[in-house]
């Protein structure tokens, strides 16, 4: 690959080699990048990073205009991934985007966190039943993964989504049989990818590390199709505390946000971010609860789901933005099983 990269203009083989060091290994990672970006990685002008960049959008055909029956002929190529709650599913327009951000935002015990375990199985399931057969990438900066919470939701899988994963997976047995079903809850987990992140800094190295994996496995059985931050905001929040510091905070989240958009962009995968909220006591009508993260976070949020509490177990799903769907509400239910339909 180093070679390839020789051949673009000004980059010989120190810079090839610092290049690559720093994850820009093939021509479309360093067509998408900004002269900034990669006049600082690489050690050369901004002229020059320039002109790189350019040479490498051409090899990659990569930044030019195109009719809009191109763009919908790419369209077709983008999956939908199912929440397997028929009432969500249609409010999205057939499930999460690849190529996509998706936000779900909400208080406290709202489910973010359910929603993120559960695609996390979804994603694995074959695409004749909704899933995309893709593994997972799970950034977590709040220690809310558990491996027994995804156990139970494969459990709580339809039996027949589960024989055609087995069969999918070439698992002999069905799902009354306990030794076939340990073997396909293993094969599930052993597909997510999972990091823990411990302060804001260290997020942002791990959406860097994650484009890493999904080049790994872009043609592996199992290419990443899902990436998964949750929660986007916690460490941002915590760190970055008073106005003062808020450019600052808003400048390093939108530049995590590029990174992780990138890897959806890159590798065909649905991003799914979790966000906190905050209370607004100015608000004397209607909801005081309102995303953090301000506009940068809004506007590169592609699709945007705000999550709330109603009786017992059951969220009330609202979709507050998309580009090309109307405004909606549904109804899901929490369970031991997973997300239910009402």
């Amino acid at each position: 690959m180093a070679a390839d990269l020789e051949d673009l203009p000004g980059v010989g083989p120190a810079t090839a080699e610092k290049l690559q060091e720093n994850g820009y290994d093939s021509y479309q990672s360093i067509a998408v990048a900004s002269p900034g970006e990669l006049s600082n990685t690489a050690d050369v002008g901004e002229s020059t990073a320039h002109d790189i960049i350019q040479a490498a959008r051409e090899a990659a055909d990569i930044g030019g205009f195109e009719t809009g029956a191109q763009v919908l002929e790419r369209r077709e190529r983008i999956g939908k991934l199912r929440v397997l709650v028929p009432e969500i599913d249609d409010m999205l327009g057939g499930g999460v985007e690849t190529q996509s951000i998706t936000e779900v935002y909400g208080e406290f015990g709202a489910g973010k966190s359910q929603v993120t375990h559960q695609l996390s199985v979804n994603v694995q399931l074959p695409q004749e039943v909704g899933g995309l057969g893709g593994s997972v990438i799970f950034i977590d900066s709040e220690d809310t993964f558990r491996p027994e919470r995804i156990e139970e939701m494969i459990r709580g899988l339809d039996d027949e989504l589960l024989q055609a994963t087995m069969d999918d997976r070439e698992i002999e047995g069905s799902p009354d049989d306990e030794a076939a079903m340990e073997e396909l809850i293993a094969s599930f987990l052993d597909k997510i990818h999972v990091a823990k992140a411990f302060n804001s800094n260290h997020q942002i190295l791990l959406a860097e590390k994650a484009k890493e994996i999904a080049k790994e496995h872009e043609d592996s059985d199992f290419p990443v199709r899902l990436l998964c931050v949750d929660s986007l905001t916690a460490h941002f929040r915590a760190e970055y505390v008073g106005r003062g510091q808020l450019a600052s905070r808003q400048q390093k989240l939108n530049k995590h946000l590029h990174d992780i958009d990138r890897v959806g962009n890159l590798y065909n995968a649905a991003v799914l971010v979790t966000n906190q909220v905050q209370s607004n006591p100015d608000a004397f009508f209607g909801d005081p609860t309102k995303p953090i993260g301000g506009n940068i976070l809004g506007h590169k949020s592609t699709f945007r789901m705000y999550l709330r509490k109603s009786k017992g177990n059951k969220r009330i799903v609202k979709l507050v933005d998309a580009p090309n769907l109307p405004d909606g509400e549904a109804v899901m239910r929490v369970e031991g099983a997973g997300l239910k339909p009402e």
